[in-house]
């Protein structure tokens, strides 16, 4: 079918917050030490292999991984930046990643996000932390056709079940292809 989409969990991830002055030198280099990417600017997220690293505001930064990382990452930019005005935190078991995957995912998306997804207007290497129905989130693209996205863990069950009923064959109207 045309437009069918999957939505699933990806299960366990890595995921380190990262506040501090991103336009600084310390932040720079802990963050490339750490992840071997640099500081991404505004609504952008730079990602190699299993490692990203997404602006989520001025002074923060979501740094992704695998789970099993996250802890001696965030040990080791914590140690970087000592002295420095700057929080590192394993926020891993405190969040949710999901992947949104088929032709129709920019309109599951749509659906609940005051974001224009129009091809053209939202690509790869964007990411937007908006509001999805009614929960704080994040997503990017990880595909031609396919999105990441990251929420509280707490609503989790509630964001895989909006997303799921958001992809119903059938309920797209096929405007942003």
């Amino acid at each position: 079918m045309a437009d069918a989409v999957s939505v699933g969990s990806l299960g366990p991830s890595g995921m380190i917050t990262l506040r501090g002055d991103l336009g600084g030198k310390a932040v720079a280099k802990a963050v490339q030490a750490a992840t071997g990417l640099g500081v991404p600017g505004r609504r952008a997220i730079l990602a190699e292999g299993d490692r990203a690293v997404a602006w989520m505001s001025p002074d923060e930064l979501l740094i992704l991984c695998a789970h099993a990382e996250a802890p001696a990452l965030a040990a080791q930019m914590t140690a970087a930046l000592a002295g420095e005005h700057a929080l590192v935190v394993d926020v891993s078991d405190a969040r949710a990643q999901f992947r949104i995957e088929g032709e129709g995912a920019r309109e599951v998306l749509a659906k609940g996000a005051p974001v224009d997804l129009a091809p053209g207007a939202f690509g790869p290497g964007e990411i937007r932390r908006t509001r999805l129905g009614q929960v704080a989130a994040a997503f990017w693209m990880s595909g031609a056709e396919a999105f990441d996205l990251v929420c509280f863990r707490s609503v989790a069950d509630y964001v895989e079940a909006w997303l799921k009923t958001a992809a119903i064959p059938g309920s797209l109207p096929s405007v942003l292809r």
